[in-house]
């Protein structure tokens, strides 16, 4: 089954804010069955990110992290891993001081001991493609079920008010059994890592539609001119990364198999900035009475900016300089 709208089925399964059992109804209902990306519908896999997002900042990053684990499965050819009904975190941070170490154990089986930081959904998810490293410090994937011995989810990790019900704790992992998927580097030699890394755009550009909806709304009958201002630059701002997102969504599909750094970083960072002006200018439009009286616009406003941080900021900036840079002629994006 796929929805390449599934606004009408988010407000018919009446979710609530809270993460985990929101994401069993979405899965459920059939809404995570998305199109590959890079396979001609990477577009309508981001709307349906965008809507989740929309709806719910933390509910999104769970279900962009479960979605994408089964993206990565199928491009690994281990579909059959995720059983029906199951729930999927993707759990890929590499902080320097929480690390997964991957044993060999008998059967073909493994063992990871450590700790994994930024767990989302943690303590719902039945499962999780996890990054860890073998002896020989090659970094590599693995599959693990969440309902055994040796694994601790703690409280540890998330102090923010800022996407809470994302729920991203630490998790304790003590010779717990795994399967390993893929060949060390895989995770990010795929094709499908920067085509996910975009994805995750998708999700920052609903959040910003969710507050520029509110700003609409809340304009009043009669705005003003220093109102409609602030709604005009949150046009500009929503309609170029609009753009930039349908623009990379047709590069990827027209290139599912090439590295797609540039595209993922150039849409990524268009949707950020797009989004910090959403931010700016909502605040100034609507002022203190929404942010303080209406729980879902002041939910969105405090979760986006934590969502937004997943991005590497000045690093990203620099890493696309580079591209640029590296061009022998001006590059052919600067172009009309």
């Amino acid at each position: 089954m796929f929805d390449s709208a599934p606004g009408n089925a988010l407000r018919q399964l009446q979710l609530r804010h809270g993460g985990g059992l929101a994401l069993k109804h979405l899965v459920d209902a059939g809404i995570d069955v998305l199109p590959q990306p890079g396979g001609g519908q990477t577009l309508a896999r981001w709307r349906v990110l965008a809507d989740v997002a929309a709806h719910d900042l933390s509910l999104a990053k769970l279900f962009e992290g479960h979605t994408d684990a089964l993206a990565i499965l199928a491009e690994l050819d281990r579909a059959s891993l995720a059983t029906a009904g199951s729930l999927w975190g993707t759990w890929c941070a590499e902080p320097p001081d929480a690390r997964l170490a991957l044993h060999a154990a008998q059967g073909g089986r493994i063992r990871l001991t450590g700790t994994k930081a930024w767990c989302s959904g943690a303590a719902t998810v039945t499962h999780a493609v996890v990054s860890c490293w073998n002896t020989a410090n090659e970094p590599c994937l693995a599959v693990v079920a969440m309902d055994q011995p040796g694994i601790q989810v703690t409280g540890d990790g998330w102090h923010a008010v800022g996407m809470a019900a994302s729920a991203s704790v630490d998790v304790r992992f003590d010779h717990a059994d795994a399967t390993a998927i893929g060949r060390p580097g895989d995770y990010v030699n795929r094709a499908g890592f920067w085509q996910g890394g975009a994805g995750i755009a998708a999700c920052w550009f609903g959040g910003a539609h969710d507050i520029a909806h509110a700003v609409h709304r809340l304009r009043g009958p009669a705005p003003d001119a220093h109102r409609l201002a602030h709604l005009g630059a949150i046009d500009v701002a929503l309609t170029a990364a609009a753009a930039q997102l349908r623009e990379a969504a047709a590069w990827i599909d027209r290139h599912p198999r090439d590295n797609a750094r540039r595209i993922a970083l150039r849409a990524r960072l268009s949707v950020e900035q797009a989004a910090n002006e959403v931010l700016h200018h909502a605040g100034r439009a609507v002022g203190a009475g929404p942010l303080c009286r209406d729980p879902r616009f002041a939910r969105a406003m405090a979760d986006l900016p934590v969502f937004l941080r997943q991005s590497h900021a000045e690093r990203d900036l620099a890493a696309l300089g580079q591209f640029a840079a590296d061009d022998k002629e001006e590059p052919s994006s600067w172009t009309l």
